[in-house]
């Protein structure tokens, strides 16, 4: 617990009792500084000392609120006066502690048959001597088990049903539970009112898959069951830490990448017309991440080189303290994900579509708006940026993250777009600090800029760029992957790649945290991994004057015309076509299905829903795409997601054995300049006939996704060389909204469907499926790129599976 959690009157009265030279707050200075997050300042403890001088002042209340806003801890501020041993403190601390009873474990409403066993389960933390008292309404039941956390009641029967609530004592201070409601299950055709709606039919509800516990790793899959028999059909309600989880609804629980954050207790509730019951609390424990531990190999050379590969194993993950109250806010929250990986004229990079995925769903769940693009051109990147400086307002979070080759030169960072030729200039790539220039104009509550790439020079352009004058805003936030005149890495895992700054920004992007706070953790978690120090260091620049968080809550403005306006502008990239079901003329029935893995990609899927018995066999593959998207056609029509190509699984829950789906993944939406076009071509064959037939059916689903934004199009000034690809024309920007706004109002129907399909953070996953799966491994770099040369002759070791973002 978070100092502050003492209350004002507490902290006053400890203050009172610090207020003096002998064994006071200088002492507890002092003793706070054994942890270098609250050494405090020659320049701070002045500040303290000069309190005096006001007619309120306190300078252990100063010194208090500080250690507060840097995360201190009720735990560590009794050991800091344990230390200077003030003993009136210490006994005010301890008493003000125990008096603190919190419930950690509240009984659960239950239902169970006639003679069975039913537990009530109470728990609480708090100081030590907690007793329990069980009331039935308003009646305690007096029970042989005495004082203990459960009530057991065996034979379960007519007089147990009813209302339940536990008290926990710990002298005079007691809390009282939740009420948990206790019913008896009746058998078929005996509950009330049952018959005139299913008339023999209604039994009750038996759960007879409870999840399991898990350990996991970060950035793995969790998946969760739980099964439940019951008539009518049940539904199913998940829970984690006793909050409801949006959006899930099945069976199965799927939770892709998951972080510390998804650690903690998840039960299933399932229930019906008539029934209601809760499935067994399974755990959840989040491991330490893939990169942390990843294994890395010495080439032999001043060791014996049988040791082979060595281990890194982290310090166990702790949780983050909560900070302080804040009272800050955004009026909306947008996000711009690029990643690079398929350069034209430079070497081939892994790890940016995981991460893009990754720092996707992470930001999702911090309710941004993410428009995430994979593999772009200077076109398409400016276009892009374009498109997000239309989401920004006064007030709005705007943040932009880009993986891919990089260069600064002069103080200036410029993003390299995948079409950038060998000998590339900052004419051919995009300027970060322009960006940063327009979104100002903007008038943004924060903006936070990650670059995950190279920042080494670039001999090829003595051009200095001077973007326009910055204004003092004070909430300008860069973290730099790796320093001035470095590297970035990436790690090659035979499963997935990842850079390294994402595999450690995951750990802590969520946390409710001022933004330099998170990144500096970050920062000192890349400087203690054995394969990242001295190599690769974050670097932060920042001049953020308030404690805004990445996960501060949305307060839309009062400017409602700039709201709509701006989800409009953000839903118009993220609408998928319509499942539809084609009907062909030998009878067959065939669905089609979309999903989006990002922006400008997407997975198509076919599945025969019907067939007339005389066919033996027939499936539905799709032919004849447009040219001006990507598509392998050696991994069309593919049985398997990660057969088409895709590192996003999606296991579906499928409605039967034999309805096989087949998975064609299309890439580079954003080059689609009309609506998308295809055939779905059926190919069957009679059970007693051995030649097979074909039957093609013609299929127009619009413009997907963010081919609506029409980023192929030129949104460029010609202001010269200064702004290159990164310069734009408001005008034109005002325009493009027109524009864009009034196409997409010719698509209303795909708008009206967009809230349920692609609003949600469940926007990309296909109609029948609950969320995306593990991931699998890109195809393997076919070699490491070594260290810088400068640095081979001082380490007498290489890094079997980290390969160099850039190098010119």
């Amino acid at each position: 617990m978070n100092i502050t959690s003492l209350g004002e009157a507490g902290l006053t009265k400890l203050s009172k009792l610090l207020d003096n030279c002998s064994c006071g707050w200088r002492q507890l200075a002092n003793a706070a500084a054994e942890q270098p997050q609250f050494q405090c300042s020659e320049m701070e403890l002045t500040s303290c000392s000069l309190q005096v001088l006001k007619s309120a002042g306190s300078p252990a209340r100063t010194l208090l609120a500080w250690l507060a806003d840097r995360g201190c801890s009720v735990d560590f501020l009794l050991y800091c006066l344990r230390k200077m041993e003030h003993q009136e403190a210490l006994q005010f601390l301890s008493t003000t502690v125990s008096e603190q009873i919190k419930i950690t474990v509240q009984p659960q409403s239950q239902q169970a048959s006639l003679g069975s066993r039913v537990v009530l389960i109470c728990r609480a933390s708090g100081p030590p001597g907690l007793s329990y008292q069980w009331f039935k309404g308003k009646e305690e039941i007096l029970h042989e088990t005495g004082s203990l956390p459960e009530l057991v009641l065996c034979p379960l029967g007519p007089a147990h049903q009813g209302y339940y609530i536990c008290r926990i004592n710990h002298g005079e201070n007691y809390i009282f539970s939740m009420w948990a409601h206790v019913r008896l299950l009746h058998s078929a055709g005996s509950t009330p009112g049952c018959s005139s709606l299913f008339p023999g039919s209604v039994s009750g509800l038996r759960i007879s898959q409870h999840p399991q516990s898990q350990l996991a790793s970060e950035g793995d899959n969790l998946v969760l069951k739980c099964t439940a028999e019951a008539n009518p059909p049940p539904q199913y309600e998940w829970y984690h830490n006793k909050r409801p989880i949006p959006d899930q609804k099945t069976c199965s629980l799927r939770i892709p990448c998951v972080t510390t954050q998804h650690r903690g207790e998840y039960r299933c509730k399932a229930f019906n017309l008539y029934h209601e019951a809760w499935s067994e609390t399974a755990t959840v424990k989040i491991g330490p991440s893939s990169v942390i531990d990843a294994s890395w190999v010495e080439d032999g050379r001043g060791f014996d080189s049988s040791e082979g590969q060595r281990q890194i194993h982290p310090l166990p993950p702790t949780a983050s303290p909560p900070s302080a109250a804040k009272n800050f806010y955004a009026t909306d929250k947008v996000a711009l994900l690029i990643g690079n990986m398929n350069y034209l004229h430079h070497c081939q990079l892994s790890a940016p579509i995981s991460d893009v995925h990754e720092l996707t769903n992470l930001l999702r769940q911090m309710d941004f708006k993410v428009v995430s693009l994979i593999d772009l051109n200077c076109q398409e990147m400016n276009s892009a940026v374009n498109e997000f400086l239309l989401l920004l307002d006064k007030g709005v979070y705007g943040l932009l993250y880009f993986a891919g080759h990089g260069y600064e030169n002069y103080g200036n960072s410029f993003m390299v777009p995948i079409d950038a030729p060998a000998s590339y200039t900052s004419e051919h790539c995009l300027c970060v600090q322009n960006i940063l220039t327009r979104m100002q104009e903007k008038e943004t509550g924060l903006n936070v800029f990650l670059l995950d790439m190279c920042r080494k020079r670039n001999p090829n352009d003595d051009l200095i760029v001077k973007p326009g004058t910055l204004k003092v805003t004070a909430n300008i936030v860069f973290g730099y992957a790796t320093c001035v005149d470095a590297e970035a890495y990436e790690v090659k895992r035979d499963d997935v790649s990842n850079g390294i700054f994402i595999s450690f920004l995951k750990q802590h992007v969520c946390q409710d945290e001022k933004v330099t706070v998170m990144l500096d953790r970050v920062a000192e978690d890349m400087g203690r991994c054995a394969i990242t120090r001295g190599r690769q260091a974050l670097e932060l620049r920042s001049n953020l004057s308030e404690r805004r968080s990445l996960t501060d809550q949305i307060q839309t403005s009062e400017s409602s015309e700039s709201d709509s306006a701006r989800n409009l502008q953000w839903a118009v990239a993220h609408v998928l076509p319509e499942s539809r079901c084609l009907q062909f003329d030998c009878g067959v029935q065939v669905q089609l299905g979309f999903a989006a893995e990002f922006s400008n990609v997407m997975v198509i899927y076919s599945r025969i829903l019907e067939k007339p018995a005389e066919i033996e066999t027939c499936c539905a593959q799709l032919t004849d795409f447009p040219q001006e998207v990507d598509i392998d056609l050696k991994k069309s029509n593919q049985e398997t997601l990660f057969e088409a190509g895709c590192l996003l699984l999606i296991k579906e829950e499928l409605p039967s054995p034999e309805a096989k789906s087949l998975y064609t993944r299309i890439r580079g939406l954003q080059r689609l300049r009309t609506d998308l076009t295809f055939t779905v071509c059926l190919h069957y064959t009679y059970s007693n006939m051995d030649e097979e037939v074909q039957e093609q059916l013609p299929v127009t689903v619009g413009k997907p996704l963010v081919s609506k934004l029409n980023l192929h199009e030129s949104r460029m000034s010609t202001s010269g060389p200064a702004y290159s690809c990164s310069s734009f024309d408001s005008a034109e920007c005002s325009s493009l909204a027109s524009d864009t706004w009034t196409s997409f109002g010719q698509t209303s129907t795909e708008f009206s469907h967009a809230d349920s399909l692609t609003l949600s953070r469940s926007a990309n996953m296909p109609e029948e499926t609950d969320s995306p799966g593990v991931f699998n491994s890109p195809q393997p770099l076919t070699a490491s790129k070594s260290l810088p040369h400068g640095h081979t002759g001082e380490i007498n070791y290489k890094f079997s599976d980290m390969y160099n973002f850039h190098s010119f």
